[in-house]
């Protein structure tokens, strides 16, 4: 079976480890009090690699649950990834102290590409991801609330151009929902552009979700809901490790 990288999601909410479904604010399900706890408990199986969102952050524009990125940084050794509410210079810094090793830009990608693309050349490819989340076949940004008309893989295809090697893609009809992930979108993503990181996000439900992403390709897998639920355990991913 190809390689693919397991990448468990965080999503915070008042600091608290949560989960929505299809990205509506009034789904939250909380699923801890502390992210620590289930980060600690992620590294413990073996992931290398976690992905932090702050929810509140996306919601109000800029970072807000930096301390809890700080925590689980100086706590563990996990590789984490951190977006949500990036929208500035000022913001990008305060993540990467707290111990981001990478950070995702979504909406600031689109509405300030200028700035964007400025990260990316001061701190190089391997330390920026694209976040290109879409309904519909268009990019939808600001924590989802906000549909655009650019097109899905033409945008990525852009950012490609000048220079993004990682995308996070994420179908917002399939997040949190537990019906499986958009495999087929995926697939025709990387006909486009072989050479993406593309890491999929949204809809896994079980090991066989991640075993068909693993056939088409795919770089890598976020999840969280499928973890929390019971769907996936912690025991059954270590074949993927």
């Amino acid at each position: 079976m190809n390689k693919i990288d397991i990448i468990p999601a965080i999503d915070l909410i008042d600091a608290k480890c949560v989960r929505l479904s299809q990205g509506d604010y009034n789904t939250k399900k909380i699923y801890n009090e502390d992210p620590l706890e289930v980060a600690k408990e992620f590294e413990d199986a073996g992931i290398r690699r976690l992905h932090l969102v702050d929810l509140d952050g996306a919601k109000a524009g800029h970072i807000i649950n930096h301390k809890v990125l700080e925590r689980i940084a100086n706590k563990t050794n996990l590789i984490i990834d951190f977006g949500g509410g990036l929208k500035t210079t000022k913001d990008l810094n305060i993540a990467f102290e707290s111990g981001a090793a990478m950070i995702t830009g979504g909406s600031i990608a689109i509405k300030n590409p200028a700035e964007f693309e400025g990260w990316l050349a001061t701190y190089g490819s391997d330390k920026i991801i694209l976040g290109a989340d879409a309904k519909d076949g268009n990019i939808a940004v600001t924590g989802w609330l906000e549909e655009t008309n650019e097109k899905l893989i033409p945008y990525i295809k852009n950012y490609f151009a000048k220079g993004i090697t990682k995308v996070i893609c994420t179908d917002i009809s399939k997040d949190g929902m537990l019906q499986g992930p958009s495999t087929d979108l995926y697939k025709e993503i990387l006909v486009e552009m072989p050479d993406l990181y593309l890491v999929a996000s949204g809809g896994v439900s079980c090991l066989e979700d991640i075993e068909q992403l693993a056939l088409a390709k795919v770089s890598a897998v976020i999840f969280g809901k499928a973890i929390y639920e019971g769907r996936v355990t912690l025991k059954e991913l270590r074949r993927f490790l």
